[in-house]
């Protein structure tokens, strides 16, 4: 079997690295397509990658697994959504483009609604597997929880909080959070505030942080791409509109939004800022919200034994048995040229 692991974003990475395990153990042969945009952030300088659509032509795959929103329709293989996150109510989540041929939800929540959609479109399967990403952390939860023990004495504190707003500009919280984050840091010393931006953050919030964070030594800017790890680390999360917030719930974690526009909160949402210090006490003492995170445990990701991306696999090889291996995927003259217009055109129609 023959497998492109397809990134246009960063957050790509952590998502499709679980699956390189499988395919050394099953033989399989790949190749990662990274964009050239984000080629200086590739992180694993031990593997194969392209950012030639020509060589992935040439390369013939039979499955391609994409995280993003698109993929060339002209490239041999099962088009495979894995999907990069959690938040439904995103606009854009549950839009059907037609460059897909399988979906792998993440649990029933999504699974129950692209069902759905296949009967409307009638040119794709649905298969839940869980999500991939998650498989590492659940696998290392103790090595985690001794370097979350690290942090605390390193840093001579009692808790952590996380803060990971959304990049979106019209759902982030950064321009009302940081300032009040950076005054609450200054008064709660037991309290480490980790700070973990998007990939695609607007750079003038980075460049604040990382001045900030010189000047005030329980405030700490997250470098690294994934952020599961802090997640687990952290005892609270702080967010807006993100589906880091479903991360952070998955993992048991409570959570405080800033004005989240999600149709199922089960944490706490709140639009005034000065009511964020009292949100961050009564959440680590109190933890008011836990009985209800079994909600989401339920519904969007019932899968806690680091297998996900073995299911897919699986999966894939049961759509493969039952389907075959498409050579390109039929679009609309719209669709193909939203395609050739970002990924180059070619002779295949």
């Amino acid at each position: 079997m023959k497998y492109i692991l397809f990134c246009t974003n960063t957050y790509s990475f952590g998502i499709l690295s679980p699956f390189i395990k499988i395919f050394k153990k099953k033989n399989y042969n790949w190749v990662w397509y990274v964009d050239k945009k984000i080629q200086h952030f590739f992180p694993f300088p031990n593997e194969k990658y392209t950012s030639k659509i020509s060589d992935l032509i040439l390369f013939r795959s039979d499955v391609i697994l994409v995280p993003g929103n698109d993929v060339p329709h002209y490239l041999r293989g099962v088009k495979t959504q894995v999907f990069h996150g959690f938040a439904g109510e995103k606009k854009g989540h549950f839009r059907v483009r037609d460059y897909f041929d399988l979906y792998l939800t993440q649990g029933p929540y999504f699974t129950s609604e692209f069902n759905r959609l296949k009967k409307l479109h009638g040119n794709f399967e649905v298969m839940q597997t869980g999500w991939p990403k998650f498989d590492k952390m659940f696998k290392n939860k103790k090595k985690l929880t001794e370097e979350k023990y690290k942090i605390l004495k390193k840093y001579d504190v009692q808790h952590i909080v996380l803060y990971a707003p959304t990049f979106s500009p019209s759902l982030t919280s950064a321009e009302s959070i940081i300032p009040e984050i950076i005054r609450i840091a200054r008064s709660k010393k037991n309290i480490l505030f980790l700070i973990k931006f998007h990939p695609l953050m607007h750079p003038k919030y980075i460049k604040f942080c990382k001045q900030i964070e010189n000047k005030i030594e329980n405030i700490n800017l997250i470098k690294k791409q994934c952020v599961l790890d802090s997640i687990y680390v952290s005892d609270l999360m702080i967010s807006d509109t993100s589906s880091t917030i479903y991360e952070s719930l998955l993992m048991d974690k409570p959570v405080i939004s800033f004005n989240s526009i999600s149709k199922n909160i089960v944490w706490d949402n709140f639009s005034n800022i000065k009511q964020l210090e009292d949100l961050i006490d009564n959440n680590l003492d109190n933890d008011p919200f836990k009985s209800k995170r079994k909600i989401v445990y339920q519904n969007y990701h019932p899968y806690n034994d680091g297998q996900s991306a073995e299911r897919m696999i699986d999966s894939i090889n049961i759509y493969i048995k039952k389907f075959g291996i498409p050579n390109y995927r039929n679009l609309s003259p719209y669709r193909k040229f939203k395609i050739y217009l970002k990924f180059g055109f070619n002779n295949i129609s």
